[in-house]
């Protein structure tokens, strides 16, 4: 039984020839002539689908995109100690990243539009997602390359691993002098390129790819020394950045529910969120629509975080003018996360509306069945102005009647119904 279950999982079966296969390896990594035309007609092809915010064009490129082959050569590099084909493939990979960054960046320089659309935001903060997706990826790759039948994974993982649109977002940043995107999108490519490289390198190390030898054998040792100490440089430091990443992702997703629970639920409009998980202490900046809050309440608030797994973290409500300064609302405006003018002054007035109209139909007919002498009524709100900066909202009631109607009664009644003592009733 263990032996047929070995049997299914034995990656030796539709084993290609291993020098076949690194011959395959060595002819996908130059990029001169037709390999560097097709990669910038695919830049150019993907940069102009993160223009119009376009899927199916973005995975037109990444399926005729040759990215991958100084990535995998490098991979087979480190797993066979072969120092040379490991410095062709670092240098064409290079060329590659340079071509393709200046290519997009010069569409996007010369393109009329310049709108941050979706697609390209999607490409400026790598995630744990992007570890997992690089990393099964690059193993689907590496075993498809070492197989005699190839079949068609390798499009896919293409598709999955999405080097081309981060390399075109850099490019965007660059020409529109966002240098926040170009290092969010530089470093997703750079977690890309490192986890397919690292998934090939355990997959041929598992398949038993021999080391490259040559006559001298002080030589040898020393490359594979060197190789050694590379990868694990490489490889130890994923494991802490996977597990940062992890973490962030859970800060964020408690953020949320913390933003839910305590201000979406509750009826409050958010302008503006800014997540800083890398700070001692992490910091939360919120801005709202109209809700104001005085020391007391922001305290709480920061309290509150605790009860929502976020330790060592501090919020701060940006409430004031002066916080929400020109650099703000450009970023806000940059990253899509502020609400147009007209949007906010629409909310405004629908607010400032709700507040208005406190009756609504129900509410006159109970008042007219209660109070059988009132024929007409209307509400509203008034202000009294106590001091130069002492203002009071109070309800306001204006009734018509045939006969005397109890007031009192009135407006027992009326500060039961609305939970408010200052309510002002006049008869027409």
């Amino acid at each position: 039984m263990i032996t047929k279950f070995y049997n299914w999982f034995n990656l030796h079966r539709g084993e290609e020839n291993k020098n076949k296969v690194r011959e395959d390896v060595i002819k996908n990594i130059s990029f001169k002539g037709a390999n560097l035309w097709i990669l910038a007609c695919a830049i150019l092809i993907a940069s102009i689908g993160l223009n119009v915010n376009s899927t199916a064009v973005i995975i037109g490129a990444m399926l005729i995109s040759p990215l991958m082959g100084p990535i995998v050569g490098s991979g087979f590099a480190l797993a066979t100690y072969d120092i040379n084909l490991l410095k062709r493939s670092t240098k064409n990979l290079l060329i590659a990243t340079a071509v393709g960054f200046l290519v997009s960046a010069l569409f996007f320089y010369i393109s009329p539009f310049k709108d941050v659309q979706s697609e390209l935001l999607a490409r400026t903060s790598p995630t744990i997602y992007d570890v997992l997706i690089a990393f099964f990826g690059g193993i689907v790759g590496a075993v498809s390359i070492t197989r005699e039948d190839k079949g068609n994974p390798i499009p896919g993982v293409a598709i999955a691993t999405a080097l081309m649109p981060p390399l075109c977002t850099a490019g965007f940043g660059f020409a529109t002098m966002n240098y926040k995107f170009v290092a969010g999108a530089l470093y997703l490519y750079s977690i890309n390129c490192f986890f397919i490289g690292i998934a090939t390198f355990l997959v041929l190390k598992y398949l038993k790819y021999k080391p490259i030898v040559t006559k001298d054998e002080a030589f040898d040792k020393k490359v594979r020394v060197a190789i050694t100490i590379m990868v694990s440089l490489l490889v130890i430091p994923s494991f802490y950045l996977a597990y940062n990443l992890l973490e962030e992702k859970k800060f964020v997703q408690n953020v949320e529910k913390y933003f839910k629970d305590e201000f979406t639920d509750k009826g409050m409009t958010i302008i503006y969120k800014k997540f800083s998980f890398n700070q001692n202490p992490k910091r939360i900046d919120v801005a709202f629509l109209s809700e104001k809050f005085d020391s007391i309440e922001i305290h709480q608030l920061n309290q509150k975080l605790k009860q929502y797994n976020l330790p060592n973290t501090k919020l701060v409500i940006k409430q004031n003018n002066s916080d929400l300064n020109n650099e703000i609302l450009m970023e806000l405006q940059a990253n899509n996360t502020i609400e147009g003018e007209k949007d906010i002054r629409i909310k405004q007035l629908m607010t400032q509306i709700n507040q208005l109209n406190l009756g609504d139909f129900k509410t006159d007919q109970e008042i007219k069945i209660l109070f059988p002498n009132i024929n007409k009524v209307s509400f509203g709100k008034t202000n009294l102005y106590v001091s130069k900066d002492s203002v009071i909202t109070q309800t306001l009631l204006t009734y018509s009647a045939v006969n005397k109607v109890d007031e009192v009664k009135l407006r027992q009644w009326l500060n039961a119904k609305f939970e408010q003592d200052s309510i002002i009733i006049i008869k027409e």
